[in-house]
């Protein structure tokens, strides 16, 4: 609210005036927020992502006849890699071409894949040389050591961010504080979010995690069945299903698709779905960007982490002293020319 201050036909004592005319001190310039960290950062903190570890959906144009595509990011070693490499096959074999968008479920996730898939006279066969995931994969091993590093750090679950710190690439760096409901400790390897007890690592299920769909255990699905999540984090599915990249890109052409009306979101005619002309592995898509992604080991996302666990930009009041894993999501752009 704008405040004034009426007109007085008092005159100012000398000393009034005196004090009027000293010179205002500097206004102390604002924190910046998390947009104006990643902006400044130097490109030095970016990673380049490579053109084989991107998965590249086109959709049927929109009703205007614009083009939808979406970027996926597959996770790297040593996550999901059975199912990463049944990804890899269904994609050199162009097997999703032809095949939709199936669910759109409010607030949890959009799937995609055969839509003849639970039928097994109509479902599309898969190619040869598929492998059957076991549930063992849904966690990794980390490396000890790693793990001792970590764990060292956890003062009552709260991890210090050192902004002047930079690790190694493949060193796990704890830049946000102690564990959830989910798991002891949360953190980013690599550029993932991820979370552990102590003996097991997994990634999480945040906003534009992309998993694999599945039947009932010990099924773990095959990788023809995929959904991204479109809704609140739900971390209940961490090491319950298999996680294996995320949205980078198009993430507008998921989220907003009409909600399934059947059951869990499922679309109950063909009409409804949304065709899927085709699925690649970036390296083989002519003309794709280059993108990469602001190290987590970097001095800038180190501050970047921090201004989302204590926003100091004008608007907020509060600092909130914390931040839920997949309140941090990590930057990711094309890469300047």
């Amino acid at each position: 609210m704008r405040s004034f201050l009426l007109g007085s036909a008092l005159a100012l004592s000398p000393a009034l005036t005196a004090f009027a005319e000293t010179p205002a001190r500097p206004a102390t310039a604002p924190a910046p927020s998390p947009a104006e960290i990643v902006a400044a950062s130097p490109a030095a903190d970016w990673t380049a992502i490579a053109p084989a570890d991107l998965l590249v959906m086109d959709l049927a144009a929109d009703a205007a006849g614009k083009p939808r595509r979406v970027v996926i990011q597959l996770l790297p070693p040593p996550f999901s890699q059975g199912w990463i490499g049944n990804i890899r096959t269904l994609a050199a074999a162009h097997w999703w071409d032809g095949t939709s968008i199936n669910r759109a479920q409010d607030g949890y996730v959009v799937q995609w894949g055969d839509p003849d898939g639970e039928d097994k006279a109509r479902a599309k066969p898969l190619p040869p040389g598929m492998r059957v995931v076991p549930q063992s994969e849904y966690e990794a091993q980390p490396d000890p050591k790693s793990m001792e590093r970590i764990f060292a750090r956890l003062t009552d679950q709260q991890i210090e961010i050192n902004l002047q710190q930079v690790h190694d690439a493949r060193e796990p760096t704890p830049v946000i504080g102690g564990g959830d409901n989910y798991a002891l400790a949360t953190w980013f390897i690599d550029g993932w979010p991820v979370a552990s007890k102590l003996e097991t690592i997994w990634p999480t299920h945040c906003y534009g995690t992309v998993g694999v769909g599945r039947d009932m255990p010990p099924d773990t699905g095959s990788g023809a069945e995929l959904y991204a999540v479109i809704g609140h984090a739900p971390r209940q599915l961490d090491r319950n299903i298999a996680v294996i990249g995320r949205v980078i890109e198009g993430m507008e052409h998921l989220s907003t698709l009409p909600r399934g009306t059947g059951d869990i979101g499922f679309y109950r005619t063909a009409a409804e779905r949304t065709p899927i002309r085709a699925i690649r592995i970036g390296a083989d898509v002519p003309g794709l960007p280059t993108y990469e992604y602001l190290s987590t080991t970097s001095a800038s996302f180190a501050r970047y982490a921090d201004a989302r666990a204590n926003r100091r930009d004008p608007f907020y009041i509060r600092p909130a002293g914390g931040v839920d894993i997949c309140n941090v999501p990590v930057p990711v752009r094309r890469r300047q020319p």
